[in-house]
C-alpha cells in the first residue's frame, strides 16, 4: 500500500486517489497499440488520511462489498463500446 508521504506528494501534485497497477498496465496496452479506458474500484482510504491503518482484510471487505456494482458497470460501459 502507499506510504503517507506519498499519498501527501500526490495530493500535493492534485491527486484524487491513488492507484497501485493501473499506469503499467496502461503503458503495456498503448505500446501494443490498444485503445485504453482506464476504470477504478477504490477500496480503501489512503494511508495517513485515517486514524485506523489499513488493512488488506478490509480491502478485500470492500471489494466482496461493491464487486456485483463494479461488475454491471464495467459490462455496462463495454457493452456500448
Amino acid at each position: 500500500y502507499e506510504t503517507p508521504a506519498e499519498v501527501r506528494m500526490l495530493s500535493l501534485m492534485g491527486a484524487d486517489a491513488v492507484g497501485m497497477s493501473t499506469v503499467p498496465e496502461v503503458i503495456m496496452a498503448r505500446a501494443l497499440g490498444m485503445r485504453v479506458l482506464g476504470v477504478s474500484c477504490v477500496t480503501n482510504m489512503a494511508c495517513g488520511l485515517s486514524t485506523e491503518p489499513i488493512t488488506h482484510a478490509e480491502v478485500i471487505e470492500t471489494t466482496a462489498r461493491v464487486a456485483a456494482k463494479f461488475e454491471r458497470l464495467v459490462s455496462g460501459v463495454v457493452s456500448r463500446l
